[in-house]
């Protein structure tokens, strides 16, 4: 079947977007920042367990993503404040009570705080997918003072109704369906909801997690894009997402080339960085 939530149409057949400050390449920088609970099996593993049994406490595997947030954080807090640069945090909202310094670290840091669920599972495995949306809504609503106005389901997944039921809930975007390089308008029962450019190939968690690259090939790959990106640009507005986990880009040995990718980034004349909710209220105001 084709999208369901769009109609089909050429990237290159879309009216052209005036890029934001004259700028044609819009990053927006994503940190997932998870709560991966202990007394639950781990969402992804580095470590495989000895005769393929499952443990719980997984505890090699818990540490691996403790790491990313009481050391990786800190370094991606330091590096995008000093350089004053947007960031959108996809965020568990469970990491409020679990990581207190660090929700507070990034509020106070200005970041965007975009739902990601409650802890780091899956809709398509909860009970009662609306209570949980309301539930991680609520709670982030309550430490912020504002309400998300984006989304970014734990691991990407939905069900039939997700979308849905994220429209009814208020919210205005969401990064799931990874299907353009600017945003589009999906369809729900409640009304257009705007689809927001993520980023599967230039996203640390794919590259290392699951491909296991090389160190630098996030940063080979973040400079092909844009050189990609580059010659497009002429015609149309591009949006460059980079997905980061602190667990993942945030460890010693790949904590250079994320330097070097920011610097790349920010010595051209054509990159602009946003949130999403930056990014969604340019598109509304193309569109309209």
């Amino acid at each position: 079947m084709s999208n369901p939530r769009i109609d089909y149409q050429f990237s290159t057949s879309r009216a052209r977007l005036a890029p934001p400050d004259g700028k044609p390449i819009v990053v927006i920088l994503v940190v997932n920042v998870e709560h991966w609970r202990i007394e639950d099996p781990m969402p992804r593993t580095l470590i495989t367990p000895p005769h393929g049994k499952e443990t719980i406490p997984d505890v090699p595997n818990f540490s691996w993503a403790d790491y990313g947030m009481r050391c990786g954080l800190p370094r991606m807090l330091e590096l995008f404040t000093g350089r004053r640069l947007p960031v959108s945090t996809s965020f568990n909202a469970g990491v409020i009570d679990a990581y207190p310094q660090a929700a507070q670290a990034m509020l106070e840091a200005g970041w965007e705080f975009v739902g990601h669920g409650l802890h780091q599972k899956t809709l398509n495995a909860a009970a009662n997918e609306r209570d949980i949306i309301d539930a991680s809504l609520e709670k982030i609503e309550r430490f912020t003072g504002k309400r998300p106005r984006g989304w970014l389901s734990p691991g990407l997944r939905q069900t039939w109704n997700t979308l849905d039921l994220l429209k009814s809930c208020g919210i205005e975007y969401c990064h799931d369906w990874v299907i353009e390089d600017v945003p589009v308008w999906l369809k729900t029962k409640h009304g257009p909801i705007i689809g927001m450019p993520y980023n599967l190939e230039v996203n640390d968690s794919l590259i290392y997690a699951v491909q296991q690259q090389s160190t630098d090939e996030m940063y080979k790959r973040l400079v092909r894009t844009v050189e990609c990106f580059e010659r497009e640009a002429q015609r149309q507005t591009r949006v460059l997402p980079i997905g980061l986990h602190p667990h993942l880009m945030g460890v010693p040995h790949r904590w250079g080339d994320m330097e070097r990718m920011i610097d790349f980034l920010q010595a051209r004349n054509d990159v602009c960085f946003m949130t999403g909710s930056q990014i969604a209220d340019w598109f509304v105001g193309q569109a309209s």
